[in-house]
């Protein structure tokens, strides 16, 4: 199957154009259907295309030399979309010269110039930021939101549960996606009155693709019980960095203790395949790529320091959702329910 071509935020990242060529470079090798529109310095971004030939035929160079800082407001950022690398990348999905776009630049101002260049689908209140984290199983978790939204209405929750089932659903291979609420606990009493409520709509709703099996706890993200947890941006992202952290303090603690003696060193040798399949499982490049679902374009954003496996990984969301046409299962999935089943506060 021919897909459209991949815009590439080259200059976005803390390494920017070496870093977001070569990922895109892995990814055509994995890949040779690829096509990519790498938006940056020219210049810079030919030096970076000779160490990788295969990619001369496969890509088109869009020039540009401005960069959206990494603490950029996106107010300043959104003002400056018609010349930066990330609006210019972006701007391409809208114009119809590119099918996606991924950038592993500032995030707000991502999702501001995507919102304002893509609008939100019809039928929706606001995109959401969704990601795949690792679990126990062989398939991963949607979790969404992850910051796009602060605060979040019964509504709200109620279309992120219906984006992340439809994302499941691709991801996963399963017709009717597991989706549970993030909550302090698995009683129908508990959480917020928003939270109620969301439930209470999502059990009475007919016509949903989804299997919705009430609350989820934090700890429980991972366990594989489950294949779409919804949340509010401002709980979900506390939520993801505090897995990422946890991630980091397990793999620190494991290379402190096989280091901390000779008898260690000699255990870590003979546990190697043990600890380089957890070292895998946990390396977020291997999960990395966080889709804005909602909008009407498919935009993709790169963890900032991810090296090249992890921006390839990225480039392969977004081809997958282009491939699987995740904005217009989002839409049949919206017009399939009753109107009553997303009426919220």
């Amino acid at each position: 199957m021919s897909l459209p071509r991949i815009a590439v935020d080259a200059m976005g990242g803390d390494e920017g154009v070496r870093v977001m060529v070569e990922g895109a470079a892995l990814a055509r090798r994995r890949h040779d259907k690829f096509q990519f529109l790498l938006v940056g310095d020219e210049a810079r971004i030919k030096a970076a295309l000779d160490t990788h030939p295969g990619m001369a035929g496969a890509s088109e160079i869009l020039h540009c030399t401005d960069v959206v800082g990494g603490d950029e407001l996106p107010s300043r950022a959104l003002r400056r979309a018609k010349t930066t690398s990330m609006g210019l990348a972006v701007n391409a999905v809208k114009q119809g010269d590119a099918g996606a776009a991924v950038s592993a630049g500032n995030t707000g101002a991502l999702m501001a110039m995507s919102k304002l260049a893509l609008r939100t689908m019809p039928g929706l209140d606001r995109p959401a930021l969704a990601a795949l984290l690792p679990t126990l199983t062989d398939d991963d978790v949607v979790m969404l939101d992850l910051g796009a939204n602060r605060e979040c209405n019964a509504r709200n929750l109620v279309q992120f549960a219906i984006m992340g089932a439809a994302y499941a659903r691709i991801v996963t291979g399963r017709e009717r996606p597991r989706t549970r609420l993030l909550n302090i606990g698995t009683e129908e009493t508990k959480g917020t009155e928003d939270i109620q409520a969301a439930a209470e709509a999502l059990r009475a709703a007919t016509g949903l693709a989804m299997e919705f099996e009430g609350y989820v706890e934090a700890d429980k993200i991972n366990r594989g019980e489950c294949d779409v947890v919804v949340c509010d941006g401002f709980s979900g992202n506390i939520a993801l960095k505090a897995i990422e952290g946890a991630a980091r303090f397990v793999t620190d603690l494991l290379r402190q203790a096989f280091t901390s003696s000779v008898r260690s060193k000699v255990g870590f040798l003979v546990s190697r395949p043990a600890t380089e399949l957890i070292r895998h499982h946990l390396d977020p490049n291997n999960h990395n790529g966080a889709v804005f679902l909602g909008l009407n374009g498919v935009v993709v954003k790169s963890h900032g320091s991810a090296n090249a496996k992890g921006v390839a990984n990225a480039v392969e969301v977004a081809a997958r959702l282009l491939e699987d046409d995740i904005t217009n299962r989002i839409k049949q999935d919206l017009g399939a329910i009753e109107p009553s089943s997303v009426a919220g506060k």
